[in-house]
């Protein structure tokens, strides 16, 4: 499959193969929302917490005697029915959203969604990707050149690079990730995905089976 290349002033300088095992995989959303959902999940931080009767402090001696008084008994302060006691059914921190979801299904949404951006025309192909001094104007100058600035960007490097980086963070609506990284979740919460040629083939070794299968067998 040929796929228009451009460079960092926006213009097509070519076209290059895109992987039909990446790029043309068959959508199934079902799966992409389950994966997605997974992430969400897996994400969450569990804040809220209520004590229970046990917890609070306070409340050892009963606060007046069973009988003759002509209220009602209580034993303690501690009582879910008293202002400062504990609370009956609250949040508790101990709770686990965690889902779990098999490796092979989140990599073969990842390839359904990478092969949606194709479909879409929502995946900008760079011959290179160089930012020198790491300034966030020429960054911004990027973007405008490829009609990404006014939407949401997920920009991917190849390999670690401290000064693409900090050209990007400043940007509203750009994150940056690397190749090895991607995911369903930060693919479907950006428009474009723009990607450098060079990183192609490192999301085909990460996550086409076939490609780890013949690097175990030599």
């Amino acid at each position: 499959m040929k796929y228009t290349v451009h460079n960092q002033q926006g213009k097509e300088i070519g076209a290059t193969s895109l992987p039909k095992t990446i790029f043309e995989v068959p959508m199934n959303s079902d799966l992409v929302y389950q994966v997605a959902v997974s992430q969400q999940a897996n994400k969450r931080v569990v804040s809220a917490h209520a004590k229970t009767k046990g917890e609070v402090r306070g409340g050892g001696r009963k606060p007046w005697r069973q009988k003759g008084t002509g209220r009602a008994r209580h034993g303690s302060i501690r009582s879910p029915l008293w202002r400062g006691g504990g609370v009956t059914f609250g949040p508790r921190n101990e709770r686990v959203f965690k889902k779990k979801i098999n490796k092979k299904m989140k990599q073969k949404a990842l390839l359904m969604v990478l092969s949606s951006k194709v479909k879409d025309k929502t995946l900008i192909i760079l011959d290179d990707l160089r930012i020198a001094d790491s300034r966030t104007k020429e960054a911004a100058a990027l973007l405008n050149a490829l009609s990404a600035h006014q939407h949401s960007s997920l920009v991917v490097f190849s390999k670690p690079d401290q000064g693409l980086t900090r050209a990007f963070r400043n940007i509203p609506r750009i994150k940056t990730l690397l190749a090895n990284g991607l995911n369903v979740l930060s693919l479907l919460s950006y428009k474009y995905l723009i990607l450098p040629k060079e990183s192609i083939k490192i999301i085909e070794e990460t996550f086409t089976k076939e490609n780890k299968e013949a690097k175990e067998i030599n």
